[in-house]
């Protein structure tokens, strides 16, 4: 691939997005941790599979340890790479130099393609810019909706935080929250700034902010704990994560709270927690999509020149709400580790 010709062609107008799905074949996959690489050869793919020639591509994201919500997101790109015919080699630290270190690893590695998540896009905008200038394409995923363009990435799949901050805010009007604290688990990530305000900006009732150490769940416990403790009438919990909703819920059995627990993001757990109705709703932005499509989108430039959204517009994967009146169709995907 002569990877000088990546440039985007100029466009008088956005094209539709368009995300293409075709028939999945899932592959037996190695587990790994963040901050470790490890390859998906997609050896176990047996039908569908392209035959075109094969690809390395990386996928370099901000996964915190124990941070499930990431297994989901590997799992879709080891399925799309699987197809695809492409060794995946992910990589991920929540430090964001480090994450741009990871990138460089993949530059000096002459990958043929990048998926990156942009949790903190200044931390990324060198690395980017040398992938840029090596002729390596790189995609984003997940977080950075609002600086993917201006970073030079050819494409974006996720979830626009803002507005699923302010359907989420809409929801806690609808079931008559009035004091609202918003538990974020990572400073300085703007997407999870973005979900927050996106709260606090359509909620009628009062939003707090609770900053926690989100590598610490202990620590997450005691914070949320003594939070509701110190302040009686807080009548919902606000998670970013799947993972720190039942601790939530934990804290408030601690508190003697009488508060509900709602959360952004969904797994398996979360999804009996739900059931259970131990927790109220949560919102999915489907990132078993997100990572499929960054790994596709990636294949399809590379074999066909396609831009997903045009190279203008992001692929949307989310706002979708998920609670008692429709967990039990998504359980059945939650329990496979792909919802």
């Amino acid at each position: 691939m002569d990877r000088s010709s990546h440039t985007r062609p100029r466009r008088t107008a956005p094209f539709v997005a368009v995300a293409a799905a075709t028939a999945l074949t899932l592959a037996g996959c190695s587990s790994g941790s963040g901050g470790k690489e490890s390859e998906e050869g997609g050896a176990d793919a047996s039908a569908g599979k392209a035959n075109t020639p094969r690809m390395k591509v990386a996928l370099v994201t901000h996964q915190a340890p124990g941070d499930t919500f990431w297994d989901i997101v590997r799992k879709g790109a080891e399925a799309a790479a699987a197809k695809d015919n492409i060794d995946l080699v992910y990589s991920a630290d929540p430090n964001a130099g480090n994450q741009a270190t990871l990138v460089q690893n993949a530059i000096d590695q002459k990958v043929d393609g990048i998926a990156v998540t942009l949790a903190k896009p200044d931390a990324l905008k060198e690395a980017v810019a040398k992938a840029n200038a090596a002729g390596i394409p790189v995609v984003g995923l997940n977080s950075g909706l609002s600086d993917w363009k201006d970073l030079g990435l050819l494409e974006f799949f996720g979830q626009d935080e803002s507005v699923a901050g302010e359907a989420f805010g809409k929801k806690l009007n609808e079931v008559g929250a009035k004091n609202a604290v918003c538990v974020v688990h990572e400073q300085g990530n703007v997407g999870l700034t973005q979900r927050c305000d996106g709260v606090e900006e359509v909620f009628e009732g009062e939003t707090q902010i609770l900053n926690v150490n989100g590598t610490d769940m202990p620590s997450v416990k005691s914070t949320i704990t003594a939070k509701l403790k110190q302040d009686p009438s807080i009548d919902y919990v606000v998670t970013l994560g799947a993972p720190f909703a039942p601790t939530a819920v934990q804290s408030v059995g601690d508190a003697g709270s009488e508060a509900k627990v709602a959360t952004f993001d969904l797994n398996k757990e979360l999804t009996k927690a739900i059931e259970a109705g131990d927790i109220q709703f949560a919102v999915d932005q489907q990132p078993y999509l997100q990572g499929y499509l960054a790994v596709d989108g990636l294949w399809l430039y590379r074999n066909n020149g396609n831009y997903s959204g045009g190279g203008e517009q992001p692929v949307l994967t989310g706002p979708a709400f998920v609670d008692e009146s429709n967990v039990d169709v998504v359980s059945e995907y939650a329990v496979k580790g792909t919802r």
